[in-house]
């Protein structure tokens, strides 16, 4: 059991005050390489198939997390604010995800895209040799300092936020941990959802209105206050940090396509937490080809009728307004007859889910990833007026939905780095109490590199996901960033809480340990705002056609 052995390499590099500089020019190198993949590629894409051209896009991730790291640590840098901890962690996220790019990339966990897919083995070993005092600070030589470091400090790193944004995090900690925490566990073994005082709470907080305009009751703050605010009730309970997603969505939706009536009406009722909406997008057919689904909306005497069916529909049966995307012209094919709706609807319980006349549904029992509950949803001649169509605009809902698929993302993967932590908390804490052999169970290497990755992987998740939020903020396109911001945050909360159930051993697999509904909880994020394999179409898709 004893500690990996010493290496002077590794130790020198660590201690240098060149840290950052060396980790910068790593990062420059793997960059270089993934631009070698991309050249592969763009000389004869149909010599590669689909696993090739999203193996490339967890390249060019990975690859994007080392340079987000390094941005990270050279910015506390400048502040005088890079500790040992942080250097710790630059280090071995360097070395780990390098080491990654140059020795394969697990996709999933049985599909490892390596560079002799692309007649790169060669380029990879020129990589490593050029870089092993970096390779050397790996997490089997780093783990007890970071484990070591991150609890005397107690918290995993500075974040590299300003005050403000500190201070935000300060106080949605405090609630997530006096208000979720304690319950969270009980609300998901009765499979019921989020009190209405939760709600109200977070009404108050302005949580629901974080990024609406202050002219229609909101905050007027960016997707990175979003980040800070969404993982901090994550790490409490995914149900609690995803009540705010619908808000966003519809929020977005309408500030950005909306007319100015239906800004005046929703806005100011979203933000104060008085309208509750629902996404009504996906179809039991269509999942993620929005543009085939076949819900239909028909001109009538009083404006819209509505039929057709929905499913997977995020708290359908509590909203009060429901953003629904429906076909208007049946004779247009794909997205350019799709029209987006804002449907007003009486807010339901669990014992009258929809109580309205003409929508019916059936609540999906779900593994996790409870509290607002999933239904199917069935219109059956629903009338809406005329001027419920997004902007008044027939025929633009497809488009006008696309434009906010980069902020839900960016708050999926904050959703994900939330969930990611609370693993961590948990494994932490059940490490430091579980006595095994005479010790506690953390003292083993194998117990306190699990948790050592934990930390390095958080990290990474986080400053990419600040990244993305961070040119969404400045106002330009990141439908990449916000891709691969989810792609690495959703890997990163699944093997977190995969890792954290492994260290509870038998006792995590007990439905009486959180950690049980945390791994439930954490599935669901590579699936939903667009699955891995739709992240990696995106991202590679995206590059090469940029570099085309």
């Amino acid at each position: 059991m004893a500690a990996h052995a010493p290496c002077h390499i590794c130790d020198d590099v660590l201690a240098s005050v060149e840290l950052v500089t060396k980790c910068q020019q790593a990062s420059t190198a793997a960059n270089e390489f993934v631009g070698e993949i991309a050249r592969v590629l763009l000389a004869d894409p149909a010599a590669y198939g689909q696993f090739c051209h999203h193996g490339y896009a967890w390249y060019a991730t990975l690859a994007e997390a080392i340079q987000a790291t390094c941005d990270w640590a050279a910015a506390l840098d400048r502040d005088g604010r890079l500790q040992d901890l942080e250097r710790l962690i630059l280090a071995a996220t360097t070395s780990e995800y390098l080491a990654q790019i140059i020795h394969g990339i697990a996709m999933s966990q049985d599909e490892v895209v390596r560079p002799d897919h692309y007649g790169l083995a060669t380029a990879a070993t020129r990589l490593a040799g050029s870089y092993p005092d970096v390779l050397a600070m790996n997490i089997e030589r780093l783990g007890s300092q970071i484990v070591s470091a991150s609890r005397q400090r107690e918290n995993l790193g500075d974040p590299g936020l300003d005050d403000t944004l500190d201070m935000i995090a300060d106080q949605f900690r405090k609630f997530s941990d006096e208000l979720i925490r304690p319950f969270a566990q009980g609300w998901h073994e009765r499979d019921e959802l989020i009190p209405d005082t939760i709600i109200d709470q977070l009404s108050e907080l302005g949580v629901f209105g974080l990024t609406i305009d202050e002219k229609y009751g909101g905050s007027g703050m960016g997707k990175l206050a979003m980040c800070v605010v969404t993982e901090e009730l994550c790490r409490g309970y995914i149900g609690v940090g995803s009540l705010g997603t619908r808000a966003e969505i519809a929020g977005e939706l309408i500030q950005l396509a909306g007319t100015d009536a239906q800004k005046n009406h929703y806005l100011p009722g979203i933000a104060s937490g008085d309208i509750l909406p629902a996404a009504v997008f996906t179809e039991p057919d269509t999942g993620s080809d929005l543009a085939s689904l076949r819900t239909r909306a028909q001109k009538s005497a009083n404006g819209w009728e509505l039929t057709g069916n929905k499913t997977w529909i995020t708290h359908a049966a509590r909203s009060d307004l429901m953003t629904v995307l429906a076909r208007s012209k049946p004779e247009q094919p794909g997205h350019r007859g799709l029209t987006l709706f804002l449907l007003d609807k009486t807010r339901g319980t669990d014992a009258d889910p929809f109580p309205d006349d003409k929508i019916s549904g059936g609540e999906i029992k779900v593994l996790g990833y409870r509290g607002m509950k999933e239904y199917t949803v069935a219109f059956d001649g629903y009338c809406v007026p005329e001027e419920s169509a997004l902007g008044s605009e027939e025929g633009k809902g497809f488009l006008q939905l696309m434009s906010t698929f980069e902020g839900a993302r960016i708050q999926t993967a904050a959703r994900a780095v939330g969930v990611a932590q609370c693993a961590y908390d948990l494994a932490l804490g059940y490490a430091t109490e579980r006595v095994q052999f005479g010790q506690p169970i953390i003292e083993f290497p194998r117990v306190h590199g699990k948790l050592a990755r934990m930390i390095i992987d958080i990290s990474a998740a986080r400053q990419l996901t600040y990244a993305a939020a961070r040119v969404k903020d400045r106002g330009n396109r990141c439908d990449i960033e916000a891709g691969m911001s989810k792609l690495l945050a959703a890997r990163t909360a699944w093997s977190c809480a995969d890792n954290a159930l492994q260290i509870h051993g038998g006792n995590g697999y007990a439905t009486e340990y959180a950690i049980s509904r945390v791994l439930c909880d954490a599935r669901i994020l590579n699936i939903f705002e667009g699955a891995a394999e739709i992240q990696a179409e995106v991202i590679s898709r995206g590059l090469l056609k940029r570099l085309s």
